[in-house]
């Protein structure tokens, strides 16, 4: 092979190098293209909920005030009712920067976050900087690395269109939705993600405790696509002014509002 050739066929595989990743990354890109071009599935066909999201408008079953005591009545069984009597706004567990229990952790007004890929979803919150991954092939939990948690243990699977997940293993430090509704380590909660649109994600979830609620809890919203959103630094111990609020307010007498 004489020089020439030996250049030339140097200078060859130098340029297949240079382009080879060049091609890569446009069929990537391509692929990204075809994902935002159908917002509603992923690109290996799953529904996509990724996005950053807020809940609108709340409701509830049985009662629209989730955070009415009059209402958690007929939820909480009579020892459990002695208990959120002698409860305040200076006992909410948010005031000690501790994370908020599951799922006030997701109804809090700050957005969250959904990040999804093949066999996994995790969801971020930005209040409280909380975070949960969850696999949605339903695996099987192993009893030794499993403990008390605010936010649970959460696996999923696909039920059509609808992500259900399944999540349990909480500890009993953390207020369910607003004032008073504390619950024990024996919660259990079950979720229903379901996307309707491109600006919706309806949530359904459904909280069971046997050691304190009478039946199970339901509370139904809706996850509202926030375009342009990101999380934002929350840092709860820094500049925090809720303990002496919630203290005047007590001390005026004026009743809680959430």
């Amino acid at each position: 092979m004489t020089p020439r050739a030996v250049a030339l066929g140097c200078t060859l595989a130098m340029a297949l190098l240079v382009v080879a990743p060049r091609a890569v990354l446009t069929q990537s890109a391509g692929t990204a293209r075809g994902a935002e071009a159908s917002p509603l599935r992923t690109a290996w066909g799953e529904p996509n909920l990724a996005g950053v999201w807020g809940p609108a408008a709340l409701g509830a079953t049985p009662g629209r005030d989730t955070f009415n005591l009059t209402q958690l009545e007929r939820l909480y069984n009579s020892d459990a009712q002695l208990e959120i009597k002698k409860l305040t706004t200076k006992d909410d567990p948010a005031l000690k920067c501790i994370p908020p229990a599951f799922p006030r952790a997701m109804l809090m007004n700050q957005p969250i976050q959904i990040v999804q890929g093949p066999g996994i979803v995790a969801v971020m919150t930005e209040a409280f900087h909380t975070f949960r991954t969850i696999p949605t092939n339903n695996p099987r939990r192993d009893p030794d690395l499993l403990f008390p948690m605010y936010l649970g243990d959460s696996v999923g699977r696909w039920e059509g269109d609808t992500l259900v997940v399944d999540v349990t293993n909480f500890n009993d430090k953390g207020w369910l939705t607003g004032t008073g509704t504390f619950h024990s380590d024996a919660l259990h909660v079950t979720e229903r993600f379901t996307r309707i649109d491109k600006d919706q994600i309806d949530w359904v979830i459904t909280m069971e405790d046997p050691n304190v609620l009478t039946k199970p809890w339901t509370v139904k919203t809706t996850l509202m696509l926030r375009e342009g959103t990101r999380l934002q630094e929350y840092v709860c111990a820094e500049n925090n002014v809720e303990t002496a609020h919630y203290e005047k307010i007590l001390k005026e007498g004026v009743p809680y509002r959430r």
